[in-house]
This record gives structure tokens, C-alpha cells and sequence, in this order.
């Protein structure tokens, strides 16, 4: 195609495959479903949702540039642009960075045409052209005609007098000689040198916007005077509008009050040892899997029950706040976390609960550093985000931790944008938060919503910039933030600097923003394996103390931390954590079947340091009267052989509530349940045991409650994924093809020629007759078929065999050898012999 293109889908059609991919990779909305051919594909990508999604994901400059071009001429001369986009002055950063805009813009096709006539595609020009409902960022009104439309004919004859110009004859020359009067820099000085200094002031405050003020039904004179020279124009009963030739020509030609062709820089950076670095997340990772670990032993035989909306309540969460020691809002991102790893789910019963899966216990059974990986993909991966746990949704309620409505799509690729931006800094070191939300602010200034636009004033009063949106307010920004401290808590960075590991963690071989899920656990297992050597090592042995405690030097092995955890109650964690024994931890792990010998001989083994007499003592004096008093079921009773001992018994005040009496020298009855009997007597300092009907100790070792198979919520996708180069490549020769069938010259036929884009229409006998001799010939044909569904299109083949009222052909639509029924071809042209 030769000649300057006249539509998008022109333009579209002189790209090479190479661009076509550019722009599908881009904006993969597009793909679905693939494009029958270019003009289509132009259509598509003209429609507002697409617009809106490809301007979302703009930089602040590629935008500010898009901007520009709204409120320019169409079409736009570079130079034009390059003058609302630095100015009279110049700008040789703006220069300097204009051009990759531009190619920017057009490599998503929302601008169009050569230089000299760049083209904002419509849809884009309706989102970004400035209107009293939608302002703009740039904070320009209207243009001079566009305020002035509707105007009557005499008022504007004595605009322009005023202004100095000769009348007109006509509206339409009226404001084209006012237009080009506020646009000449020249003459528009010389008006302005003879304004009033309090109408100078006006124009200054109504300047970078919002462009419309208030006046009353009678001006002041400084008012009227801008009234009646046209600078400033009425927009309804008592509002005016600062025309925006008049702002430009004020501003000194820029669209933008701070032009942002660089992004900010992440400073001040804050330079630490990389090793120092990687200590302190190595430190937080295994606080994490503590921290993590804590919660299924928590929630060992069931957690808490569901609510009917879905998620926890909020007292359960307090709760669960307090058994691991922390606030409540890190306690739903350590739930929200284990959630996102498949490590706890609801039961599915009908009285639902959250509970550990199955795949909690693999989990326990693995080491530190694959634990760790575990945790690191599903939270990378995840939409969910606990920082919005306890803020109202739409409808006023609080949001709930574990809840349904958590999920929030950009969260993925704000987190690996984040740490990103940290990977670019050299090793160990690290920037304010600041610095990095500045610097998603410029790359996606629009996600998470537009900005506001501020409140008219006055026009007699000050007049300022319209306010952005509030960065704490801005939703990609508050998941940066919440990302930086996360990653902190889990492991991923150190004292704020990225550590080794977590510099392998967003390293995958996909350039996409979303790699596969593949490719996240990939990447987290190698970092796993940078990490495994900075975890401590287990132990296998405490130091037992005079004080009835027991210190474990560092992490115990998973063994020896089970059984410990039954024979003590842990009184302190951190570096070493303290163990101490109790009568109640002691009969604790006598009720789960071990005898005072085998506690004896454990401690023993386990322990650098000889076991204490006064925890050999305590072993002793609980283990003697442990099962002393037997519990059954009766009712329920008590069996001892010391008489004396249940006497005792029955003249205690406490038990009056257990309602005891005595059947035999040895035996009690009770008009209360087994464990009813076994807690009343326990509140009162005896050791009892339960038995059995046989009269077998019972042993008290609690089953541990699982729910059934749970596979990890699935994240919520942030529109279309992106496509593969092997589905990129097929596309585009999909749409070549199709346009070579919409497209294509073909020999004229007797029949009226179809019209553009309709289907061509022969009898059956012509239909036959040309895909014979197309056979013979070796010639393509271009066909309209209707499939088995009623979906109707338009085909070139090569036909290859006719028989059996079928016809064989290669297509070049689908780059293969089909097979169609006569029946459902609509008609056939032989194409231009140039056409293939």
C-alpha cells in the first residue's frame, strides 16, 4: 500500500508482523477472539473498554503525552506537540524522551499517521479532551470555538471589537480571527499589556486549572473587562471558562505544568552489607515458618468456625492474634499467607470451620528452606490482600480475614514491580518507601483509578491546581506499600534492601509481569536453595535448668520439638526458646501414654547438661499420683484402692458439684459424665486417669482434625493473560490471511459485485464449474462459507480436488489443507492474478 494512511486500519495493514505482535503482546485483549482480519482488529482495538485498558497502563509521560495530543489539532504536527510538551522555551529532557512516547502511543495504536499528522485515535481523544464534567490534567478548558458555540452573532461582533479586531460577517470568521488572535504571541502580549492589573491576577489563578470560576450577575470591572475581550468566556448562569488559546499563550505554550519525561529516582539509597542483608531475611524467614508452624498447632484439632458471609469473625481473629503474640492486622496476612500456600481452608462441613489440609502436614514434614518456597510462590502469586482486612467494602461491612471479597487483581504485578525496582539498586542496599511508590506512581498513574478533579472557585477568588488523587488513597500504592512490608516479614528483603534470595525469587524466564505458576515455584526453589545454608541448623538437645526450665540453643528437630512441646509449656521464643515443666505439662504427657521412667530417660538423652533433682522430683510426684484415681464410665466413678484416699474425697466442699457417693470401700459413683468427673477433680489438685471398660488406661493423645484434599484459592487474573509467541505468531496469520480474503482484487464475475464485506453470492453450477477449474489451473479463489454454527465468513483457497460435493483446498486463512461441503459455500470469485 502505498500513499499517507487514511484510517487506523491502513496503517495497521503497513505494519510488519514483528509490530502486529508488539501491539497483541501489548494489549492481549485483542485477542479474544482473534481478529478475522486487520480492520477488525482496528475496530477492536477503537472500542472504549480497550482504550481504557491500554491508557491505564501508560507511564506518566507516554499519558501526559496522549494528553497533549487531546488538546492539539487534529491531526497534530510533531513540532506542535513537541511545543505544547516543552514549551516556547524548550525542554531538552521533553525532547529528549517526546520520540519514544510517540512510539509508545503507536505501538499500541492509539495514535496514528506520520508525523506531520499524528492522530489521536477517537475513543482515546474522547477519554483525554478536557469538559466541565471530565477535566482534564492538564487543566485546560475549552477551545475558543468551543466555548463560543451557541453564542449569539452580536455579542461576539463586540468581542472582537473590544479585542481590537475588524467586525465580521459571520460567527465562523468571528472566532476564527479571535482564535488566531489569543494564538499569536505577539498581538496577545500587547492585549494583555493594557489588562487591568487585577484581571492579570484572575487570568493567573484560573491558569493551570481547574479553567472555570464563578462570577456574579454583576462582574466586578476587572471581570468585565476579560468578558468583553473574550478572555474569559460564559459557561452558564454564573460561571465562566478561560479559553485555551488564553492559557496556553499564558503558560508560555506547555500543556503540562511539570512535564515528566524521567521517572523519579529511587533515592536516597541506604548502602548495607549484602551479607547483613541476607542474615536479617534469613532471620525473618525462619521466624516466619515459626510464626506459620505456631498457626496449625493452633488450629491442630479445628480453628474457627466460618462465618455465614465466609471468613473469620472478628473476635476469632483477636484471638488468634493473641496465641501468636502479634496484632491483629499481621495476624490476617499470616493467615491470608497460609492460606495462599494451601496450608489451612474451610472444612466444607455443615458446620464449617477453617482447619490445616492434608497438604499441612507434607508441608510440616519438609525442610526449612522448601518450606520456605512454599510460602514465598503462593505469596507472590496471590491477588489476595490482608492489608484490606477490617475496611468497609461497597455495601459498609468490614471485610474479614480468610473472607470471599480479599482478592485484588493487580496485586501480583504491583509485588514483583516492587521488588523489582529494588533489584535495580546494587546488592544491600535500600530506599525509603517513598521512593518506590513514586516511582509506580509515574509508571502507572491511572491504575487503581483516575484522578480527581478539584471544585471550580471562584473567579474572584484564588484559583489553584487542580488536587491529584492522594497517594495513600491510590490502590496500586497501598499495595506497594503493604508488598515492602510484607516481603520484610516473610524473608524476601533484609533491613529494606533486597536479599540474594529474593533476588532469585522474581527471576524467571518469562518477561511477562505474570509468569506461570510454573515458573514462580521454579524460581522459588532456587532461591530456596541460596537461602538453605543462612537458616540455623537443628538441634537435637536442650540444657535442662535448676529452675525447672529447659533451653534449646536453636531450632529443634522436628522430633524432639513434638515431644518437648507435650512434656513442657514454651515460656519465651526468639534465638533460644525457653521451655519450663509444670505439674500440668508433666501430667500432660503421662495422659499421652509415657511412663515417669521413659520422661526420665528422655530428658537424659536429650539434654548437655545432667536433668536437675527438682525436675526429676516433679517427674516423680506427678507420675505417683497419676492414675492413683481412675474415672469410668457409669454414670460415671471413681475407683481407688486407697479408701482413705476417696474419703478424703467425699469431705471435700469442692466436690459437693460432682454429686459423689460411695458404692463399695474402693469405688465412687458420680452423677456426672467422665470428663465432666476428670476436669472437677483435677481443678482440685488430683491426678486422675480415664479407663476404659476393660479397665485399661485410657491415653489422652488427641487426633489431630484435617479438612478433606483443598487445593490453594486460585488468583483472581488481572484481565486476559498474555499471550504465548507460539499463539502471537498463529494470530497474526490468522488476521493476514483473513484480510487477504477481505481484501483481495478479484476478477469480475457476471454477477453484481458484492458489496464491501458481504459475501460473494454464485449459483450452485457456477460455484461448481470455477472450482474445477480452479483445480486445473493452480489458481486460489476467494469464497464465502457458512460453518455448521451459521458463523459466516470470507476464505481464499487453493482448491486441490473437487468430488463427492465436497472440495478439497489449502486455506490460507487457517494455513492448512480442509475439506468444505459445496452446500455451504455462499459463492466464489477468482482473484487478481497479483492477489497471492
Amino acid at each position: 500500500m502505498t500513499g499517507t494512511p487514511r484510517t487506523l486500519a491502513e496503517e495497521l495493514r503497513t505494519r510488519t508482523d514483528r509490530g502486529l505482535v508488539g501491539l497483541l503482546r501489548a494489549r492481549p485483549d485483542l485477542l479474544n477472539p482473534v481478529p478475522g482480519d486487520v480492520t477488525q482488529l482496528a475496530t477492536r482495538a477503537g472500542t472504549r473498554a480497550s482504550v481504557v485498558r491500554a491508557v491505564e497502563r501508560l507511564d506518566r509521560f507516554v499519558l501526559q503525552t496522549a494528553e497533549a495530543l487531546a488538546v492539539a489539532p487534529d491531526p497534530c504536527p510533531y513540532d506542535t506537540l513537541g511545543a505544547l510538551m516543552g514549551g516556547d522555551a524548550g525542554d531538552p529532557a521533553v525532547a529528549a524522551e517526546l520520540p519514544r512516547a510517540v512510539a509508545e502511543l503507536r505501538a499500541q495504536a492509539l495514535v496514528w499517521g506520520p508525523d506531520e499528522r499524528l492522530r489521536l485515535v477517537r475513543t482515546a481523544r474522547e477519554l483525554l479532551t478536557p469538559s466541565a464534567a471530565h477535566p482534564s490534567p492538564t487543566g485546560l478548558g475549552p477551545t475558543v470555538a468551543e466555548a463560543m458555540a451557541g453564542m449569539s452573532p452580536g455579542l461576539l461582533q463586540e468581542i472582537i471589537a473590544a479585542a481590537g479586531l475588524p467586525t465580521t460577517h459571520d460567527p465562523v470568521t468571528a472566532v476564527a480571527a479571535l482564535t488566531a488572535l489569543f494564538s499569536d504571541r505577539d498581538r496577545m502580549a500587547a492585549l494583555l499589556d493594557t489588562a487591568p492589573a487585577e484581571s492579570v491576577a484572575v487570568l493567573d489563578k484560573l491558569l493551570w486549572g481547574p479553567p472555570y470560576g464563578g462570577v456574579t450577575d454583576r462582574p466586578a470591572p476587572h471581570l468585565q473587562w476579560l468578558l468583553d475581550r473574550g478572555l474569559l468566556i460564559p459557561a452558564g448562569a454564573r460561571n465562566v471558562v478561560l479559553p485555551r488559546e488564553v492559557a496556553l499563550h499564558l503558560r508560555g505554550g506547555r500543556a503540562h505544568h511539570t512535564p515528566e519525561p524521567v521517572p523519579p529516582a529511587l533515592s536516597p539509597a541506604t548502602e548495607r552489607g549484602p551479607q547483613l542483608v541476607d542474615n536479617a531475611a534469613a532471620s525473618q524467614a525462619f521466624t516466619a515458618l515459626a510464626t506459620v508452624e505456631e498457626l496449625l498447632k493452633e488450629w491442630d484439632l479445628g480453628g474457627p468456625a466460618v462465618l455465614r458471609a465466609g471468613g473469620m469473625s472478628v473476635r476469632d481473629l483477636k484471638r488468634t492474634a493473641t496465641a501468636l503474640d502479634t496484632t491483629e492486622q499481621l495476624a490476617a496476612f499470616w493467615l491470608e499467607l497460609a492460606y495462599a500456600a494451601g496450608l489451612i481452608a474451610s472444612d466444607g462441613e455443615a458446620d464449617e470451620r477453617f482447619a490445616a489440609t492434608p497438604a499441612a502436614e507434607e508441608w510440616l514434614q519438609l525442610p526449612d528452606h522448601a518450606r520456605w518456597a512454599a510460602l514465598a510462590a503462593g505469596w507472590l502469586a496471590a491477588t489476595r490482600a490482608p492489608g484490606i482486612v477490617g475496611t468497609a467494602d461497597a455495601k459498609g461491612r468490614a471485610l474479614a480475614a480468610l473472607g470471599p471479597h480479599l482478592d485484588r487483581s493487580p496485586a501480583p504485578e504491583v509485588r514483583r514491580r516492587a521488588l523489582g525496582l529494588l533489584a535495580t539498586l546494587p546488592p544491600g542496599s535500600a530506599v525509603p518507601a517513598t521512593a518506590v511508590l513514586a516511582r509506580l506512581q509515574w509508571e502507572r498513574p491511572l491504575r487503581g483509578g483516575a484522578p480527581a478533579a478539584g471544585q471550580a472557585p471562584a473567579a474572584g477568588d484564588g484559583a489553584g491546581a487542580a488536587p491529584g488523587p492522594d497517594p495513600a488513597d491510590d490502590l496500586r500504592s497501598r499495595l506497594a506499600h503493604w508488598t515492602l512490608t510484607e516481603a520484610e516479614l516473610l524473608g524476601v528483603t533484609g533491613r529494606g534492601a533486597l536479599s540474594t534470595p529474593g533476588r532469585t525469587l522474581i527471576d524467571t524466564a518469562s518477561d511477562s509481569a505474570a509468569p506461570t505458576p510454573a515458573e514462580t515455584t521454579a524460581a522459588a526453589t532456587r532461591a530456596a536453595a541460596l537461602l538453605a545454608p543462612l537458616l540455623p541448623e537443628p538441634v537435637d538437645h536442650v540444657l535442662l535448668q535448676a529452675d525447672l526450665t529447659a533451653v534449646a540453643p536453636g531450632p529443634l528437630r522436628r522430633p524432639l520439638a513434638e515431644a518437648l512441646g507435650v512434656l513442657a509449656d514454651i515460656e519465651s521464643k526468639g534465638g533460644a526458646t525457653v521451655y519450663r515443666f509444670t505439674p500440668g505439662s508433666v501430667r500432660r504427657a503421662l495422659d499421652a501414654g509415657r511412663s515417669a521412667a521413659e520422661l526420665q530417660e528422655f530428658l537424659a538423652t536429650h539434654s548437655r547438661t545432667p536433668v536437675p533433682q527438682p525436675l526429676g522430683y516433679l517427674i516423680d510426684d506427678v507420675a505417683r499420683k497419676h492414675g492413683q484415681l481412675r474415672i469410668g464410665a457409669a454414670a460415671a466413678y471413681v475407683r481407688c484402692d486407697d479408701d482413705a484416699l476417696l474419703s478424703e474425697i467425699l469431705a471435700d466442699r469442692r466436690a459437693a458439684g460432682l454429686r459423689l457417693r460411695r458404692l463399695a470401700p474402693t469405688v465412687l459413683a458420680a452423677q456426672t459424665s467422665p470428663d465432666q468427673l476428670l476436669d472437677g477433680l483435677r481443678a482440685m489438685g488430683y491426678a486422675p486417669a480415664a479407663e476404659s471398660a476393660a479397665g485399661d488406661v485410657l491415653i489422652a493423645r488427641a487426633d489431630s482434625y484435617r479438612t478433606p484434599p483443598r487445593t490453594a484459592p486460585a488468583p483472581v487474573p488481572d484481565g486476559p493473560p498474555s499471550p504465548d509467541p507460539t499463539l502471537l505468531a498463529a494470530a497474526v496469520r490468522a488476521i493476514r490471511a483473513g484480510d487477504l480474503a477481505a481484501t483481495a482484487e478479484r476478477k469480475p464475475v457476471h454477477a453484481p459485485a458484492p458489496a464491501p464485506g458481504a459475501l460473494p453470492r454464485t449459483t450452485s453450477a457456477e460455484t461448481l464449474a470455477t472450482m474445477q477449474a480452479a483445480v486445473l489451473t493452480n489458481s486460489a479463489l476467494w469464497i464465502g462459507y457458512v460453518n455448521a454454527d451459521g458463523a459466516a465468513s470470507q476464505r481464499v483457497i487453493a482448491p486441490v480436488r473437487v468430488e463427492g460435493g465436497f472440495v478439497t483446498a489449502y486455506d490460507h486463512t487457517s494455513d492448512e489443507v480442509r475439506t468444505y461441503p459445496l452446500h455451504r459455500i455462499t459463492g466464489v470469485a477468482e482473484l487478481a492474478d497479483d492477489s497471492v
